[in-house]
């Protein structure tokens, strides 16, 4: 796929950035600090990596105002240097171009509706009532379950499964195995049933309603909801193996790191950070601007924003296995610490 330079100049007016350097010059890419080339473009927004700024070959670097003087090539100013790059960075972004139509592979029921705009990729299946939008692409493989509707531009990259009512919004992007309205983990246990009692599997009867300019990470899964529908609000990013489970409602906004799981029924608040193998016990809250860091367990509702921990942290195995041993004591070391106290008082 051919690239297209672009002036710096160009660039600059198009972002609303402060040039310093020749505007004619030509980029046609991106690239690190260490490894761009003289018509690549780099960033830096992270002062650990400023030494790298002197010996850069990159045509042009993105940076703050505190870092323009030890630049060696043409700058260009942003207050967040790393969003500027973010944003220049999708023009030099090429994904392919699927012709609008349905691949002879792929099989469509005749009460479904596809807008002609959209590309329906090899081997896909849209179910009965299914809705598909403008301009909308479906990669190889994917499924359209019954009762579903995919909005307008978005994009399931491949073997993408929509199980059944499932709604997504405008300029959704889901990543390659992804499974969105499987069945809710609803059972209930019945132990008027033979010999010990045994499972009964509450039906699913909700959907998935999923807003605007959302994304879905690679093999991650949200579960349709047992009565009303799990919801995430507009600009979620899920990233790669989260669990979704039903009934949850996640606010505008929030983003989670890969392995994060939120269990049945929990609202998570706008604005918030879950990250990476964090988990969200059942019918908890988290207020909005909520950041949860890594390898945290949510086990009561959160009311007020902030930054939230949980765990222990990594140690030297032999330390740990001290610290692990003299845990099992703590309950004891803490009664006997009071009534300590409760002696001194009384003296």
């Amino acid at each position: 796929m051919k690239t297209i330079a672009h002036p710096l100049s160009a660039l600059a007016e198009r972002f609303k950035l402060t040039l310093h350097g020749d505007g004619s010059r030509l980029i046609d890419g991106v690239g690190t600090l260490n490894g761009a080339g003289p018509s690549q473009l780099s960033f830096l927004s992270n002062s650990k990596y400023a030494a790298q700024l002197a010996s850069t070959r990159a045509g042009v670097v993105i940076l703050g105002e505190e870092h323009l003087a030890d630049c060696p090539t043409a700058a260009l100013v942003a207050k967040d240097p790393y969003t500027a790059y973010a944003r220049i960075a999708t023009v030099f972004e090429r994904l392919p171009q699927a012709p609008p139509g349905v691949h002879p592979s792929a099989i469509v029921a005749s009460s479904a509706k596809v807008s002609p705009s959209a590309s329906i990729g090899p081997c896909c299946v849209v179910e009965e009532n299914a809705v598909i939008g403008d301009d909308v692409f479906l990669g190889p493989h994917c499924l359209v379950g019954a009762d579903c509707v995919v909005g307008a531009q978005s994009r399931l990259v491949a073997r993408v499964t929509l199980v059944t009512r499932v709604s997504l919004g405008m300029r959704v992007l889901v990543h390659p195995g992804a499974v969105i309205g499987s069945d809710g983990f609803g059972l209930a246990f019945d132990r008027s049933l033979a010999d010990h009692g045994g499972w009964i599997k509450l039906p699913q009867l909700g959907g998935v309603r999923i807003g605007d300019d959302c994304e879905i990470g690679a093999n991650t899964t949200i579960d349709r909801g047992a009565l009303d529908d799990t919801v995430l609000e507009d600009d979620v990013r899920l990233d790669n193996q989260i669990q979704i489970a039903h009934n949850v409602h996640v606010g505008a906004h929030t983003a989670m790191a890969g392995c994060a799981a939120v269990a049945g029924s929990a609202r998570i608040g706008r604005y918030c950070m879950i990250g990476g193998n964090a988990g969200v016990l059942g019918h908890l809250e988290l207020a909005d601007r909520v950041t949860i860091t890594a390898k945290s367990l949510v086990t009561h509702s959160i009311r007020e924003a902030g930054e939230y921990s949980s765990g222990v942290p990594l140690q030297e195995n032999r330390q740990w296995r001290k610290n692990a041993a003299r845990f099992k004591h703590l309950d004891d070391h803490v009664r006997r610490l009071s009534a300590l106290e409760k002696d001194k008082n009384h003296e």
